[in-house]
């Protein structure tokens, strides 16, 4: 007989924060008709806007002993963060800011964070956290500030915006498959020695 969980509050301050995260995704699928210099930087404050939310939301559900900490909450806050940076990361390629020769650095990151997605919820089914790593979270840093300064395209503040972006796009690749698969050997312990 399945254990029935108590109901939680949805709309708390920290989902509300998350639920504004995700509405940065429809704005970026505009990003075909805003390439221009002032879109461009529009596009890529956007996109900035929600990536600090992220902390945002996390502290907001952890404060006050972690009492807004919701079981949807933790389902939607890795969503958004895997919906806005996938969303922006097809959008680029679509209007070939990533070029074509690029693409498999998109499936690459956008595969991975549904194959670690798919893992956690196969974890959770069976009451294991698979936690973030540090190299987890430098592939986060990595793709957030290459997916900013393909969005920013131009020159920004003086520095060559898009070639920082397709360089860094190149390092937040090789994070992903290392961290990703960090991920998956420790769930099937495949670095332990028995």
């Amino acid at each position: 007989m399945p254990v029935e969980l108590p109901r939680e509050r949805f709309w708390n301050l920290p989902n509300s924060v998350t639920m504004l995260r995700i509405g940065v995704v429809p704005v970026l699928l505009f990003l075909p008709m805003s390439t221009s210099l002032t879109g461009s930087r529009y596009m890529a404050w956007a996109f900035i806007a929600a990536a600090v939310t992220d902390i945002l939301d996390g502290w907001l559900a952890r404060r006050a002993g972690g009492k807004d900490i919701t079981r949807i909450g933790k389902l939607l806050d890795p969503l958004a963060d895997k919906l806005i940076v996938s969303t922006a990361l097809i959008m680029l390629l679509a209007i070939g800011r990533i070029p074509v020769w690029a693409s498999g650095m998109v499936v690459v990151i956008v595969g991975r964070e549904l194959a670690v997605t798919g893992l956690r919820g196969i974890a959770s089914s069976q009451g294991q956290v698979v936690a973030a790593t540090g190299p987890g979270k430098l592939k986060t840093i990595a793709q957030t500030v290459a997916t900013a300064a393909l969005l920013f395209h131009y020159e920004t503040v003086g520095l060559p915006a898009h070639d920082i972006g397709m360089t860094l796009l190149a390092i937040a690749t090789v994070l992903t498959l290392w961290s990703g698969y960090l991920y998956f050997a420790d769930y099937f312990g495949w670095n332990r020695r028995d």
